[in-house]
């Protein structure tokens, strides 16, 4: 029986999940997709917390228009960058949560690199 896209993507997260740590010096860059928005956020693994977070619906309700698209992800990762660079993060753990490594999700990467972040 064929798995369908939800449940593939979610063996894949917990595949990943398995490897990728973050820690407060080197915290999880975390990435969801929706078909309307895509979110970005820090996560410290070691206490459970969200040290920063951007997405495409808070660039929405301040009034810019953020279109669901390649660039739309590539401002989200800008972003993030800045706000990592505001809380003395330089490197992070990309997790990109089971989806695949192309489209908006590497588009948010290479704005993210823009901005800054290694990893």
């Amino acid at each position: 029986m064929k798995l369908s896209k939800k449940d593939a993507r979610l063996r894949r997260k917990i595949r990943i999940r398995k490897k990728v740590n973050g820690s407060a010096e080197r915290p999880r860059l975390c990435v969801f997709r929706s078909n309307a928005h895509i979110y970005a956020q820090l996560v410290d693994d070691l206490t459970g917390s969200t040290i920063a977070s951007a997405s495409s619906l808070a660039f929405v309700k301040s009034g810019q228009a953020v279109k669901p698209n390649k660039a739309g992800a590539e401002a989200v990762g800008r972003e993030i960058a800045k706000l990592a660079k505001e809380k003395n993060v330089e490197t992070v753990v990309f997790d990109r949560n089971g989806y695949l490594y192309h489209g908006r999700i590497k588009a948010l990467a290479d704005g993210a690199r823009e901005g800054g972040l290694k990893f």
